[in-house]
């Protein structure tokens, strides 16, 4: 089941349901702790996520976990941030229900590249600026994403919505530069959106990483690049949240 970005506010009313009715809930670690406070008062709470370079359990045991639980007659929540479909490892787990032969229910949820997108005024799409959005992990795995698959995503000149990114956003830089985007090219960078620690900084592409630097951004954190970017001054001037 997908949390949202963070905020409680953002949950599908579906969600909030399961939350309130489940008595076994495993969850990530970027599900927000507002979000756990509303859980069934009844229900054990387990933390079972993974952060880069972490220690975290294995994939196989939360599999392992699930199917036990929900063999012991459990309503279980299995409970991640944004979309588990979207880079969350969610269809893994799905398969192992699958396979084990128990019925489950996806429950989607806001994907935390889109909603930080929003939340900063910056839209994913306009009729005048694209007319494609691509999401993509920033993890670099030698059998998965490498820098010229990076590289032949700046050459679709469509804008890139990174996850995971800020540990090899160098990486990513030059690998879009090399791939033919302007170094001015606008970049913004969301950490934690939806929370209390968001932050938005706004860069170009050849100043993306001393900006991370400075800034201090830490993950979790959102990369957009893409001339969508630059359509987030004039949106946010009258922004409801700013309206005094």
């Amino acid at each position: 089941m997908g949390a949202g970005p963070g905020d409680p506010s953002h949950l599908t009313l579906l969600a909030l349901h399961a939350l309130q009715r489940a008595n076994y809930v495993l969850y990530d670690a970027l599900v927000d702790a507002r979000i756990l406070d509303i859980v069934n008062r009844g229900a054990i709470v387990r933390f079972v996520g993974k952060r880069g370079g972490k220690p975290s359990q294995r994939q196989q045991d939360i599999n392992s976990s699930l199917i036990a639980l929900a063999r012991a007659g459990h309503r279980v929540v299995r409970l991640k941030g944004g979309d588990p479909f979207v880079f969350g490892r969610g269809a893994e787990e799905v398969a192992a229900l699958s396979e084990a032969g128990i019925p489950y229910r996806v429950v989607p949820g806001i994907t935390s590249g889109l909603a930080a997108a929003s939340l900063a005024g910056i839209p994913a799409t306009t009729r005048d600026t694209n007319h494609a959005i691509i999401l993509a992990t920033g993890h670099l795995a030698v059998d998965d994403w490498s820098l010229d698959h990076w590289a032949a995503l700046a050459r679709t000149g469509q804008p890139v919505i990174f996850y995971m990114a800020i540990a090899n956003l160098p990486e990513i830089t030059a690998a879009f530069e090399r791939g033919g985007l302007s170094s001015d090219t606008p970049v913004a960078i969301v950490q934690s959106a939806s929370t209390p620690a968001e932050r938005v900084v706004e860069t170009t592409l050849n100043g993306a990483v001393e900006a991370v630097k400075g800034a201090g951004i830490e993950p979790p954190a959102i990369v957009i690049i893409g001339k969508i970017v630059a359509l987030r001054s004039s949106l946010r001037s009258l922004a409801l949240a700013d309206v005094r």
